[in-house]
């Protein structure tokens, strides 16, 4: 059986997380002290939150972790009953081991039910001396007010392209998997700084070819060059409709990328055109129209000839 690299590189200490020094430094000296508070953590997927969450375990009970951590999804355990009976369950009994207290990782603690949050709040303020929570969420404007101000808020920005880039590296190293940078510049492209999406695009990679290429990675990942997004958006813009067109069909029919990553792609490179500032507002509005369009399940390829045409003519 194939090991997941996503969980064979997963660390073990605060010290192997990529990034985020000022965020480790704090942890760490809550660590030290054993006077961890109650903890936030907010920030987009595959930043560091929760493999954050198991290190400080880790770090503070050692061998005895698993013991005196209680790990929970609340996406899938979203409602009041998880928090008054599995949960308070867990908090009022005593720790493994000298640390005083057991910690409780509610991740994605934003789909918890308005209920449930209040629920847990005062679960938190009744056992305190027993438990520290710590809460993973992607929008911590989802967290009411009492829980927000109960904790200690750390925000995990996406990784920088040096420290993907580094971590990719590394491994590629230690599997004995080919590289070059514009293979690596292409997951970084692709993922946009999550790093658990990034391993695991480079699994995926490793698997069907011996060497890290742009082409293998984007022909993986089914995404779209940027160059060939960017040859059809400059041809719409210029007024080349059929051609630009022709380059679309080429993407969603024959390269099969999705109408939304294709959108995507464009928002990402409208600021970088040079036409006037004007021009570009107008467009960012009409894609914003048919983004929304094809989200509610619009046809993929009408819409996207259709914003086409708005470019033609904008």
């Amino acid at each position: 059986m194939v090991e997941v690299w996503t969980e064979r590189y997963r660390p073990d200490t605060l010290d192997g997380i990529v990034n985020h020094k000022h965020v480790i430094q704090r942890l760490k000296a809550f660590v030290k002290d054993e006077s961890l508070p109650h903890l936030l953590f907010t920030g987009p997927a595959g930043t560091g939150k929760s493999a954050s969450a198991t290190a400080i375990a880790k770090d503070l009970f050692g061998d005895m972790w698993k013991n005196n951590v209680l790990e929970l999804n609340a996406s899938d355990t979203r409602g009041i009953n998880i928090i008054r009976n599995q949960v308070k369950d867990f908090a009022r009994s005593k720790s493994v081991g000298d640390v005083p207290f057991k910690i409780i990782v509610l991740d994605e603690a934003d789909a918890l039910t308005p209920e449930a949050q209040h629920a847990l709040r005062r679960t938190m303020e009744n056992y305190t001396e027993t438990a520290r929570f710590i809460l993973i969420c992607n929008y911590s404007s989802k967290i009411i007010d009492p829980i927000r101000s109960r904790c200690s808020i750390f925000r995990f920005p996406r990784l920088s392209k040096e420290d993907a880039s580094g971590l990719m590296e590394k491994i590629c190293k230690e599997e004995g998997v080919g590289y070059d940078d514009s293979g690596l510049d292409a997951i970084f492209s692709v993922t946009r700084g999550d790093l658990r999406k990034s391993i695991n695009l480079l699994q995926s990679v490793s698997a069907t070819d011996k060497e890290v290429t742009e082409d293998v990675v984007y022909e993986i990942s089914s995404q779209a060059k940027p160059q060939a997004i960017e040859t059809m958006l400059k041809k719409a813009l210029d007024g080349k409709f059929t051609e630009s067109k022709d380059r679309l069909q080429e993407l969603l029919l024959e390269k099969g990328i999705s109408g939304m990553d294709v959108i995507k792609e464009i928002h990402r490179q409208i600021y970088d055109l040079d036409i006037d500032e004007k021009r570009k507002i107008r467009i960012i509005e009409k894609m914003g129209d048919y983004e929304f369009r094809l989200d509610e399940g619009a046809d993929e390829q009408i819409q996207l000839e259709a914003l086409l045409a708005q470019f033609a003519i904008s």
